[in-house]
């Protein structure tokens, strides 16, 4: 009976394996680790150059639009709106593969899928909302497994059916419209949440100021503390009075919005940490869009065999292993995180330089594994380095700040690296670029963790306190990044 119950829309494992289920299947495309193939091909028959200058900017500058929007959209309609128009753009896009002729098609195509990216952000959020605080780690891993085992397996399937069953590019794609058809069904089965975490309704404000209450009763001279019990009181009344998409309610959420943003920004430490993962995030993006276009400089996939797929699922499973023993590892993360994200970052600009300067393409294939297994590992260390002291909304506010900056920055290299209008370099000069950016960034921290750890040789007792503060929190944060 009890298990029974956990099973109904209100308990907590039933949106979380519906949830899963949808990322299972969203993230299931077959066909995505050959869109470059597809596109340069017979059936789309668009030059490299086109699509290399040309149509990928389009998909930047369109995320970079959408993505602030949506990230406001996302808490004030309660994440399942958005969780169903994902599922409903990832159709729209694999229509437009299958079916849509031409250019301007195609750059609708990049379009529309920015959309699907920006959403990216409720998928993890909605769970947040609808279950208890105490699921939240184990909820987290459900479905960050459920991800990483569908883009796995699509990219597993897509590499079989390609290599052995010598299926077209065009039934791929088709398998994939059905794929992300059921997962567009399955978000229809997700229950409504009540509350967000910015926007929330009366219940949610009633429990939000008890949590407030219960930290300014520890210093009642504190005006700072009053000024958030006043704050809680009245929107506790606005909810009675207007629901959570009330004037004044709006007015709340920015005012929250605001005292996290403050609570997030206040620390040296983190805005480091911030720092890099903007920089790093930024590069990784680049590399990972313009990968298929790498390899088929190297090797035309009218007259190779393609093993994209392949690679895909073996980054996927190596990265996430990466990212596991994070977990694992007994080291004193504050003290030499910024040392390891300076390596490491030397680690992904080598791997860089070799997928820019190699003739072999397995040389180039093992650079993108080496590249995106040092990247999941030191975004898994960021994550938690980045949490540990915050609050769920200072960390969903972080979260999107540092997103919306990684992606300015993506912005800014296409438009001067990629860009038609401005440089248009070439695949490989363009790899140079990307593989000299993070050297910069790997000297940047390098000298940074290098100032920390002579810091902590200096001052050992400022440095063991400081890690017995952040201790506690590293295991539930790094599960939830994973």
């Amino acid at each position: 009976m009890c298990y029974w119950t956990k099973l109904t829309p209100s308990g907590w494992v039933y949106p979380t394996a519906v949830l899963s289920l949808y990322g299972f299947f969203a993230n299931c495309r077959v066909a995505e680790p050959f869109l470059t193939p597809y596109l340069i091909g017979p059936h789309k028959n668009i030059s490299e150059e086109v699509v290399t200058n040309y149509l990928f900017p389009i998909w930047t500058y369109s995320y970079l639009a959408i993505l602030f929007p949506v990230f406001l959209l996302t808490d004030f309609l309660r994440y399942k709106p958005l969780i169903v128009i994902q599922g409903l753009f990832l159709v729209t896009n694999y229509i437009l593969l299958c079916f849509a002729q031409g250019l301007p098609a195609m750059t609708f195509l990049q379009v529309n899928y920015a959309v699907v990216t920006s959403t990216e952000v409720a998928y993890f959020s909605y769970i947040y909302s609808v279950i208890p605080v105490e699921k939240y780690q184990r909820a987290t891993g459900y479905l960050r497994s459920a991800m990483l085992a569908g883009y796995t397996f699509g990219a597993t399937v897509g590499q079989l059916l390609i290599s052995l069953a010598g299926m077209d590019y065009f039934y791929v794609n088709a398998i994939t419209l059905g794929t992300v058809s059921v997962a567009l069904l399955v978000s229809f089965w997700l229950p409504m949440p009540q509350r967000g975490l910015f926007f929330k309704g009366k219940q949610a404000v009633t429990v939000c100021s008890q949590s407030q209450r219960e930290g300014a009763v520890v210093n009642e001279e504190d005006n700072e503390a009053k000024a958030a019990v006043k704050d809680v009181e009245e929107a506790e009344r606005d909810a009675r009075d207007g629901g959570w998409s009330s004037r004044d309610n709006v007015v709340h959420a920015g005012q929250q919005l605001w005292r996290s943003f403050r609570e997030s920004y206040s620390s040296r430490h983190l805005i480091y940490w911030s720092l890099w993962w903007a920089l790093a995030t930024a590069g990784y993006g680049q590399v990972f869009n313009y990968s298929q276009l790498m390899w088929d400089h190297i090797e035309p996939s009218a007259t190779s065999s393609v093993y994209n797929g392949a690679v895909e699922a073996v980054c996927t499973l190596v990265g996430a292993a990466a990212a596991f023993s994070v977990g694992h590892i007994k080291v004193a993360w504050a003290v030499w995180g910024e040392m390891a994200l300076g390596l490491f970052s030397a680690v992904g600009a080598g791997a860089v330089f070799l997928m820019g300067l190699t003739n072999s393409i397995w040389a180039c294939y093992a650079g993108y594994v080496i590249f995106k297994a040092s990247y999941m590992l030191l975004i898994t260390i960021t994550t938690f380095q980045i949490a540990s002291n915050l609050s769920m909304e200072c960390y969903a506010l972080t979260f999107g700040i540092n997103t919306f900056a990684a992606l300015s920055l993506q912005t800014i290299l296409t438009a001067i690296v990629v860009d038609e209008t401005v440089l248009g370099l070439d695949i490989v000069t363009q790899f140079i670029i990307y593989g000299s950016y993070y050297t910069v960034i790997s000297v940047l921290f390098l000298i940074r963790g290098t100032y920390t750890a002579c810091a902590h040789h200096c001052y050992p007792e400022q440095a063991e306190t400081k890690e017995q503060q952040q201790e506690p929190s590293v295991e539930v944060l790094y599960a939830e990044c994973f």
